[in-house]
């Protein structure tokens, strides 16, 4: 890896030489952490890392994250970046990514009016799958919570009966797993390997899996798909008895425009966009419940809010947004246990980049947020390594700001969700669907454990611990 005279100024962890930067980049997969602690600490808001095919600039500090903030996309692509995404979901979504329109658009305007659906279906997959007991019983945390969020979130894609059905439910959720995980090996490599590593996958189970995996979305809703184009020809986009779902969303979009306009390529947008919602929220609230297990003193002040505020409003998505010691609890564990990783915001320079100070960076070369310094930082938290609950729903309340300080509020010191025009837009979608998971155990059952399980690295990303256990009984309650 050459280095030009420009990104020379920039601080390296590690060697520069050629040789030597290779070696570092392979100790990089293992040690990911420590390396950016280390250029953290010893250099600051900026320094570079190699991986196995490029140098990335690694950034911190407020001012350094708003000019990336506030950059253009003449000057910074996330697209550049997101190339593996070939590799993974398929040049097409990539290309053509309306289904992130449908994510900004109907999925968020109609949070609110599928809510009691989510919060039904929330309802009964904890129902299936723990058990109310008088006695404390064991639940594999994870592996539960993949189930109930899988439900709970294609009753607003897909609706009844079959967001219960089985079957459908064991193909998102281990194509959700499956794509992942591909995804975070074949961010490791460099391009060359990587096609090679592609055309190995056309000879292996992997690949057919992936193919058997679009097949099978079709059966289940090619007919279903086939029948609504089949009405919007019609009588147009606003056809009688229209269901208010994903499916119908994503042919709303594309009315008109014959290149979308195919069952194959329909069936694969819900099944994309199943496994970022199974993936991201299953994560983010394993975190969550692995911090409120740890911590069951914080119990009954959520309860009291929770209790409180659904005795006035009913359990809507109105008054999910009127908890704020709840978002604040879940933010908090998110800050300090989340899943994040070291890196968040992945950027590529368009051009030469100049920041606020001076430093340059030319063009082609990636731009990242250190996510975990930047939420574990003494300039941005007072005692950043202890866990406080109330921590933001305290500043809320000195600053007088209702959502500043919100889980979905991007900010220069809280980067879970990105920044800018590129945070994540399902950000909405994730947070309501967790905080009501999360009313139900509270209002229904005590968890315990006896310590917080440690986390599992990989690279730059931290996923919780996935064989954990959460003891579960039902609530008993205090007189």
């Amino acid at each position: 890896m050459l280095i030009s005279s420009q990104l020379k100024s920039i601080p390296t962890v590690g060697s520069s030489g050629i040789i030597g930067s290779w070696i570092d980049a392979f100790k990089f997969i293992f040690h990911a952490k420590e390396i950016v602690e280390e250029g953290h600490r010893v250099y600051g808001s900026i320094f570079k890392v190699p991986l196995l095919d490029r140098w990335t600039v690694v950034i911190s500090g407020a001012e350094r994250i708003n000019d990336i903030r506030k950059s253009s996309l003449q000057e910074l692509s996330s697209i550049s970046t997101s190339k593996d995404v070939d590799y993974t979901f398929g040049r097409s979504n990539r290309v053509d990514p309306y289904h992130m329109d449908v994510v900004r658009g109907a999925l968020t305007r109609n949070i609110a009016s599928c809510f009691a659906d989510v919060q039904d279906e929330i309802e009964v997959a904890v129902r299936d799958n723990i058990p109310m007991t008088e006695d404390w019983v064991e639940i594999p945390a994870y592996e539960t919570i993949l189930q109930i969020v899988c439900r709970a979130s294609n009753r607003m894609f897909v609706g009844l009966p079959l967001c219960r059905n089985p079957e459908y439910i064991k193909l998102n959720i281990n194509y959700s797993i499956e794509i992942f995980t591909f995804a975070r090996i074949i961010s490791l490599l460099p391009t060359v390997l990587k096609m090679r590593v592609i055309l190995t996958q056309y000879c292996s189970s992997w690949h057919h899996n992936f193919m058997r995996a679009i097949a099978k979305i079709e059966r289940f809703l090619g007919e279903t798909v086939r029948e609504r184009m089949h009405q919007q020809d019609i009588y147009g986009k606003d056809w009688p008895g229209k269901p208010n779902d994903l499916v119908s969303w994503l042919l709303d979009i594309d009315y008109g425009d014959d290149k979308r306009r195919s069952v194959k390529e329909h069936c694969s947008r819900v099944l994309l966009l199943n496994a970022g919602a199974i993936h991201a929220t299953s994560m983010t609230f394993t975190t969550a419940l692995y911090a409120l297990a740890t911590h069951p003193e914080y119990a009954e002040t959520l309860r009291d809010e929770v209790e409180s505020i659904i005795n006035e409003e009913g359990c809507t998505k109105a008054a999910m947004g009127k908890m704020d010691q709840l978002d604040s609890f879940v933010k908090e564990a998110q800050r300090l246990y989340g899943n994040v990783g070291v890196f968040a915001t992945e950027r590529t320079t368009r051009k030469d980049f100049v920041f606020s100070d001076g430093t340059v960076v030319p063009a082609g070369v990636p731009i990242v947020v250190a996510s975990l310094s930047t939420h574990t930082d003494e300039e941005n938290y007072e005692d950043p390594l202890e866990f406080k609950p109330w921590r933001f729903s305290e500043k809320s309340k000195q600053e007088g700001e209702g959502i500043r300080h919100h889980m979905t509020t991007p900010s220069l010191d809280f980067v879970f969700f990105g920044l800018g025009r590129a945070a994540c837009p399902g950000r909405f979608f994730a947070v309501n669907e967790l905080k009501a998971l999360m009313c139900h155990i509270l209002l229904n059952f005590d968890v315990k454990i006896d310590k917080f399980p440690t986390p599992v690295w990989f690279a730059e990303n931290q996923m919780p611990n996935e064989s954990s256990k959460v003891l579960f009984r039902k609530r008993v309650r205090t007189p």
